[in-house]
């Protein structure tokens, strides 16, 4: 499983000679992770910087009601700036993982899509200067 975190395209052979198995009966065992929703899916680790992306900023959210949290995550689930959304415990309800074109496009994101929908009472935006570590692998024991 740490093999496929770190090099999601790595071959049958390879992932084989990793868990000491044939070919085969790692495909299989990796069919078998699909199918229980182990593994989601697949995907390119891309550059956000060198796609037009260089600003991340992590958002609070706090809704008036829980009674808005339907509407806000159809919406948010269709803005293409949030790369994640986390409900959280604490003083907010959700902490979003943003990323935009500059600090204008930010405040556009922000003004223009994100307070408007309906519910969203107050949110506190944190700008990332450096990202020390950024990582899609799950620490396995």
């Amino acid at each position: 499983m740490t093999l496929l975190m770190r090099r999601g395209r790595a071959s049958w052979a390879e992932l084989a000679k990793h868990l000491r198995l044939s070919p085969p009966a790692a495909a299989e065992r990796v069919r078998k992770l699909e199918e229980r929703g182990v593994i989601r899916g697949y995907a390119a680790l891309v550059s956000a910087e060198a796609l037009g992306y260089p600003l991340t900023a992590f958002v609070a959210v706090t809704l008036e009601r829980p009674q808005h949290r339907r509407g806000f995550l159809r919406r948010v689930a269709g803005m293409k700036e949030i790369a994640e959304c986390h409900h959280v415990a604490g003083e907010y309800d959700y902490l979003l993982k943003v990323r935009t074109r500059s600090p204008q496009d930010l405040d556009r994101v922000l003004s223009e899509k994100l307070k408007a929908v309906a519910g969203v009472a107050r949110t506190v935006t944190t700008i990332v200067l450096s990202t020390q570590k950024e990582s899609v692998e799950v620490p396995i024991a």
